[in-house]
């Protein structure tokens, strides 16, 4: 908004020409939704502590030490989305259709993560929307998402994929491209919820990948470095990185109070919509299979839950103590912020192999 209203007075105000350099804006978008989570956060968090009673429902198969946390409020994803979508609105060009496709994703999918953990709090179970239902509203709002991000790129970027290590190379997935950019979107979501169980394990990985995203959207949005490093120019895709700036700024806030011992769970109006908005942002930029890479811990969450069951139902043993992952090295001994801070270490070695196939071509 602030693009839109003051740029045009450039000419006539100088100082306003700060407003056109998007990484301006994207500093601005960091602090202010940083500003946004810390001034909110102890007002949403008692608010959702007052209407959700005991809090999160805790499941009695689950870790033992997972009991102490019982009574600690969810649904804390409603503070990042504030901070992400005000500062969105406020910092970005308001005429970007980028833009809107990627809020739609994080707004859709953290709608729909809200009514899973509504009805999980009113239910006082761990059985929020039934699987189906879920899988549904995530596939419609990612078609919706996919169609109008190919409706904005220009042929042959609109239906194709990009290889990493490979210039200049585009892979022609004809209409095919709409199911792989819905399952991109609805993956990286899931992927994310399925990370998001244990304090501050899910939210610095997406920062980590909300840092890498707002570089590949500012360099495959600028012409020069996109021949430079020789991966594929997308025009408008760089005012991604204000969305990314104000992922990280959120999160950021967010941390604060979803440290251990957690004030605050994401829950699930969080977590899909975080995922969801990745899944998004790597497919307007070409990246789809770097998020992959980037997002590789999220990636080892999710195939570890999949090879558990397959093998129980294969073979009725299980591979792990208990999945996703975390819960496994819980399970073997491993103190939480131990598995915490080693995963984290996991996805910053992830983000740069994933940074280095910019350059590796």
């Amino acid at each position: 908004m602030l693009y839109n209203l003051l740029v045009p007075l450039a000419d006539e105000y100088q100082v306003f020409n700060l407003f056109r350099y998007l990484t301006f804006r994207t500093g601005g978008a960091v602090m202010t939704a940083l500003v946004i989570s810390f001034v909110l956060g102890s007002t949403v968090i008692n608010w959702l502590r007052v209407q959700q009673g005991e809090g999160q429902p805790i499941r009695d198969d689950g870790p033992v030490t997972h009991l102490t946390k019982k009574g600690t409020p969810t649904m804390g994803g409603l503070l990042i989305l504030i901070a992400l979508s005000i500062s969105t609105l406020l910092w970005a060009d308001l005429e970007n259709g980028y833009v809107w496709s990627v809020l739609l994703v994080t707004a859709g999918f953290g709608m729909v993560g809200f009514a899973d953990d509504f009805l999980k709090l009113s239910r006082r179970s761990s059985n929020g929307l039934p699987g189906r239902v879920k899988l549904s509203l995530q596939v419609l709002i990612g078609a919706l998402a996919a169609y109008g991000i190919t409706e904005l790129s220009a042929s042959p970027l609109s239906l194709s994929l990009s290889i990493p290590f490979l210039k200049d190379f585009l892979f022609d997935l004809g209409w095919f491209f709409f199911p792989f950019a819905i399952f991109v979107m609805v993956g990286a979501s899931n992927a994310v919820n399925l990370t998001d169980g244990l304090d501050g394990l899910a939210i610095v990985p997406v920062m980590i990948a909300g840092a890498c995203f707002a570089l590949i959207a500012y360099l495959a949005g600028n012409l020069v470095f996109a021949q430079y490093l020789q991966i594929h120019h997308v025009v408008g895709a760089g005012e991604l990185a204000v969305f990314c700036g104000a992922l990280i700024g959120a999160g950021l806030g967010f941390l604060w109070f979803n440290a251990p011992p957690a004030m605050v769970f994401m829950g699930d109006t969080g977590s899909l919509a975080m995922g969801g908005a990745l899944g998004a942002i790597s497919v307007v930029t070409k990246h789809e299979l770097v998020l992959a890479i980037i997002g590789g811990l999220f990636v080892l969450e999710t195939a570890s839950v999949i090879v558990q069951v397959f093998s129980f139902k294969l073979t009725g043993k299980r591979v792990f103590r208990m999945a996703p992952l975390h819960h496994h090295f819980e399970q073997k001994g491993w103190a939480e912020p131990t598995i915490v801070i080693r995963f984290w270490i996991i996805a910053v070695i992830l983000a740069l192999i994933g940074l280095s196939t910019l350059k590796l071509r």
